[in-house]
């Protein structure tokens, strides 16, 4: 069974740094393109950044410069880094991994990220 397993989320003050890990069983790894989601409360589900299976990098415009997404092919996992946070990053962060072929898409369980102002 596939498990997307997040870690590293919690509370930080503003201007602080967390890394978010997300540890993933999906195979082959290497072929999944990967990224991180938040929801805030009351708003939708938005991207954060993504990863390629070819390491192409995407970035929301409100985290360029302060976040970075990179990912392990040999330890099978994601990460952003995630620095300057503000509290309007505040929200669940969700792992994402997908492969276009079979339109395979897998979700995490989220963590809690809380910048305090």
């Amino acid at each position: 069974q596939v498990q997307l397993v997040e870690s590293g989320g919690g509370l930080v003050q503003a201007g602080g740094s967390l890394r978010l890990s997300c540890a993933a069983s999906v195979s082959p790894f290497v072929f999944y393109n990967l990224g991180w989601y938040r929801q805030a409360p009351g708003k939708q589900r938005e991207l954060v950044a993504t990863i390629s299976s070819g390491s192409t990098t995407n970035y929301a415009d409100s985290v360029k410069g302060r976040f970075t997404i990179s990912r392990d092919n040999v330890k099978n996992t994601v990460y952003l880094q995630m620095n300057s946070l503000k509290p309007e990053d505040t929200a669940v962060y969700y792992c994402k991994a997908d492969r276009r072929i079979g339109s395979l898409v897998y979700w995490g369980q989220g963590t809690q990220v809380t910048v305090s102002s």
